[in-house]
């Protein structure tokens, strides 16, 4: 007994081997990356639906499309929400504690995924008004689960298993993605053996028949169930040891929480030898003693999210636009409402479960071996040389027996990313900030993230139109290249506890 509460809570976190409760908290969490990826990037399965069930034109010789801005903003308006959340739910995080606002984030996401569905009214204008309202609210909710799981994950592992565990909360987002192409693929299946109609170049107007307007409607309601499903163990999980006895000062209750989750008997004591060991300089967020010790790690995290998601959302929203484009997808006209849809989810479910997937849990494995800092330079530096390959020789992709490769290298653009800065800017920032900011600047660097998404799905058909497919695909590289030179702002945490990354270990000498 005398031995643990030399040792101390914060040590006892660091060296505790994997128990049952670190597995349900990653499972818990991760259900909430789950959702938070099915919702975002089921739209982009449903924007060629929407397109042909509310802006057909009589007498085109093709389907009806959303008009360019109306397609952004469905497509981003979500990114928006997220980006604000993010912001909103990573100070309230650090103010009222990560557990006080963890079960609302699933409240919000499960009202509004399913009052996406329901978008009131049958004109195009209403409709597309009441689905951008309901998708803003629903990415508000989602930007609060990215610094609240990652912070509280990170807070609750060891030292040697805490990149694998943040990593695999955050590659429940890749299994996200590949359901939201299966409920796709299913649901259109369904109504299309239900309700068979001809292609578009047969029969224009009997081509989406009137039941395909319940079919999108159906996919993005079903977003809510794994919410449901997780959101009564989310409101059991205690606080973080660290939120308890750092910030909130309360060595008794960190003791009593933490002997009942990880099974070891541990008194306040404990935790009163861990405030004795760590510094008691509470620097704020915009004082000059952050911006000295941190001012740099901020900088290398909110940038690195940036430069990342302009080139990983852009690829996953215009997945369909850029296999068009080489010819991999039929020409809509060949198809009908439904089947489009049908074929648009099978493409992307492939890219996913080939390069999306695999990507993630390859860090899972090898993050606490490798390190963050080598896993993001590699990842970097692949989706470079992949982007200028695709680029370089563009019209030789489009060519009927090379657009396999085109794929093949495609994917591994998505493999790199994932085994690499799409998992890593996500795991640091939850690491190296002290614990009574360390929400805060999560939600920050993820809001930059967000912005970088935004621009790439506000500004991704845009540029294409501007100046071609194949010198986006150059300019993506290029962004990934400035990635891989900010990465160097940032440090290796592997290795180390919490309290050293950020400082509060010691006193330090400025």
């Amino acid at each position: 007994m005398a031995n643990q509460k030399k040792v101390g809570i914060l040590e006892t976190l660091d060296l505790r081997k994997v128990t049952w409760f670190h597995v349900q908290t990653v499972i818990i969490s991760g259900m909430g990356f789950f959702t938070d990826s099915y919702d975002l990037f089921v739209i982009s399965l449903v924007t060629k639906l929407l397109g042909r069930i509310y802006y057909h034109n009589p007498g085109s010789s093709s389907p009806g499309s959303l008009p360019d801005g109306i397609s952004a903003a469905v497509s981003g308006v979500a990114f928006a929400g997220t980006f604000i959340g993010q912001i909103f739910f990573g100070c309230l995080g650090d103010k009222l504690g990560r557990k006080r606002v963890y079960g609302l984030t699933l409240v919000i996401m499960t009202i509004c995924s399913i009052c996406s569905g329901l978008s009131f009214g049958s004109d195009p204008t209403t409709v597309m008004i009441t689905l951008c309202f309901f998708r803003f609210w629903l990415g508000f909710g989602i930007g609060g689960d990215y610094p609240l799981s990652a912070t509280i994950m990170s807070e609750y592992a060891s030292k040697k298993t805490r990149g694998a565990f943040v990593a695999a909360v955050f590659a429940m987002q890749g299994f996200g993605i590949v359901a939201a192409g299966c409920v796709s693929l299913a649901v259109s299946a369904i109504f299309d053996h239900k309700f068979p109609s001809h292609a578009y170049m047969v029969d224009p107007s009997g081509s989406t028949v009137p039941q395909a307007d319940y079919v999108w409607r159906i996919i993005l309601m079903l977003g809510a169930v794994p919410a449901l499903l997780t959101y009564y163990w989310r409101a059991q999980m205690p606080e973080t040891a660290r939120y308890t006895a750092l910030v909130a000062k309360d060595a008794g209750k960190a003791a009593s929480d933490m002997s009942k989750v990880l099974d070891v008997d541990l008194e306040a004591a404990s935790a009163e030898n861990d405030l004795a060991r760590v510094s008691s300089d509470e620097f704020g967020l915009f004082s000059k003693k952050f911006l000295q010790r941190h001012g740099l790690h901020l900088l290398g995290t909110t940038t690195t999210w940036f430069l990342l998601d302009i080139a990983f959302y852009s690829q996953n929203l215009f997945q369909k636009d850029i296999f068009t484009t080489i010819g991999w997808l039929p020409s809509a006209k060949t198809m009908n409402a439904i089947q489009e849809l049908y074929t648009i989810a099978r493409a992307q479910t492939i890219i996913a479960f080939c390069g999306t997937v695999p990507g993630y849990w390859f860090t899972v494995g090898l993050i606490d071996y490798m390190g963050r800092f080598k896993i993001q330079v590699i990842g970097f530096s692949m989706m470079t040389v992949l982007l200028t390959c695709l680029a370089i020789p563009y019209h030789h992709w489009t060519l009927p027996h090379n657009q396999i490769w085109f794929i093949v290298f495609y994917s591994l653009t998505f493999f790199f990313c994932n085994f690499g800065p799409n998992a890593t800017t996500f795991i640091v920032p939850a690491e190296i900030f002290p614990a009574r900011l360390r929400s805060t600047c999560h939600g920050i660097s993820a809001a930059s993230g967000k912005a970088g998404a935004m621009v790439g799905s506000f500004g991704f058909a845009a540029l294409v139109k501007a100046v071609g497919m194949r010198v986006t695909l150059l300019i993506m590289a290029g962004i990934s290249f400035v990635g891989l030179l900010f990465t160097f702002l940032v440090p290796e945490p592997n290795g180390k506890s919490l309290e050293e990354l950020s400082g509060e270990a010691k006193p330090e000498k400025l």
